[in-house]
């Protein structure tokens, strides 16, 4: 299949784009600096908010991946929102026959984060135009440079003795990269997974206090927690953005949405595939393989 991947430069994208080469299709790689691409497949210059500028790349192609969001700026929603619209509305343009969305698990209403409840509106802004969308909702991804384990990953690593706030003792159910990588593949391989959404997670629920000890058990570290309920969104996220690389805004953003269960709920997809999902500690040291390799190269 000839397929556009929008964020191939990303953490899941650079992932998915590789695997796409490897199986035989045709991709290109959307991104702004075609010129700065190295990746696999053909660059294709176009930003997501430019509906014009996207006809071109998308027409030809029988599908297209989605995998573009922002949570480095306070208006992420109107920005995601705007351009999961354009996407939609070029691809619908251009013929392409069905767009694919890696989105955020959560149980929809009220109660639901505004990074969790923008994820989700963009499911359905990609198809108002009319193309068929099929959604993948993922929480927690293990992956090296993944923003949801980097973050577990720095606090492990900084901090033996940890004051936390309450959403430590929220239940989530973390999925390996490379799972995520095999389900959106195995999402263009079935063509019956068109305009449905459906939910990915890893073989365990765990809190994020339990996560945390299981990735400094990996690593043979110390790890002790203790949990002030005092302890507000806000301050928290100022304490993330000090003691992690994450900036504020993200911090902010990631609070909010850890704050809301991310457990899987219907295991439709699962069912479609045959493979075993990866166990928890060995995405964590699959994850801390890939980072030591890519520090050995550089």
């Amino acid at each position: 299949m000839r397929v556009l991947v929008a964020g191939a430069t990303g953490f899941v994208g650079s992932r998915l784009s590789k695997a796409l080469v490897r199986d035989g299709h045709e991709l290109l790689a959307l991104t702004r600096h075609p010129e700065r691409y190295r990746g696999p497949g053909t660059a294709v210059g176009g930003d997501v908010s430019d509906e014009q500028a996207l006809i071109g790349p998308l027409t030809g192609c029988d599908v297209a991946y989605y995998l573009v969001h922002s949570l480095d700026s306070a208006d992420f929603a109107e920005r995601d929102a705007e351009g999961a619209r354009s996407f939609g509305r070029a691809a619908k343009k251009a013929g392409v026959q069905r767009i694919i969305y890696l989105s955020g698990l959560g149980a929809t209403g009220d109660d639901l984060s505004p990074h969790l409840r923008s994820r989700q509106e963009v499911e359905e802004l990609l198809g108002e135009a009319g193309v068929p969308v099929t959604a993948i909702r993922a929480g927690v991804i293990i992956g090296n440079e993944g923003l949801s384990w980097e973050l577990m990953r720095e606090l492990v690593a900084h901090l033996p003795f940890m004051i936390t706030p309450r959403w430590v003792r929220t239940k989530a159910q973390p999925v390996a990269i490379v799972d995520v990588v095999r389900y959106l593949i195995a999402a263009l391989a079935l063509p019956e997974t068109a305009g449905k959404v459906y939910e990915i997670g890893g073989p365990e629920i765990l809190t994020y206090e339990k996560a945390m000890h299981r990735v400094a058990q990996v690593r043979n570290r110390p790890l002790l927690m203790i949990p002030v309920p005092l302890l507000t969104p806000k301050l928290s996220s100022r304490w993330l953005a000090l003691v992690t690389s994450v900036d504020l805004q993200t911090a902010r953003t990631l609070i909010e949405s850890m704050s809301n269960e991310v457990i899987v709920r219907d295991h439709a997809l699962e069912k479609l595939v045959e493979w075993e999902p990866t166990p928890f500690d060995d995405a964590v040291r699959q994850a801390f393989a890939e980072r030591e390799a890519m520090s050995a190269a550089s």
